[in-house]
C-alpha cells in the first residue's frame, strides 16, 4: 500500500515539476509574444490591404 502511494506521489512530482519548467521556459523566453507576433502578421498579410510594420 504504501509502495504505491510513494510511486503515485513521485509520479505526481514528476509531472508537476515538468509543467513547472515548460511554463518557466516559455515565459522567460517570452515565446508565447512572439508566437501571437508571428501570427499576427501572417493574418495581416493575409486580410490588410495596406502595409503594417508591428514589431513585439
Amino acid at each position: 500500500m504504501m509502495e504505491n502511494l510513494g510511486k503515485a506521489l513521485k509520479l505526481v512530482l514528476k509531472i508537476f515539476g515538468i509543467l513547472t519548467g515548460v511554463l518557466f521556459i516559455v515565459y522567460f523566453w517570452n515565446l508565447d509574444q512572439k508566437v501571437l507576433g508571428w501570427a499576427y502578421v501572417q493574418v495581416n498579410k493575409i486580410f490588410d490591404r495596406k502595409k503594417t510594420d508591428i514589431k513585439f
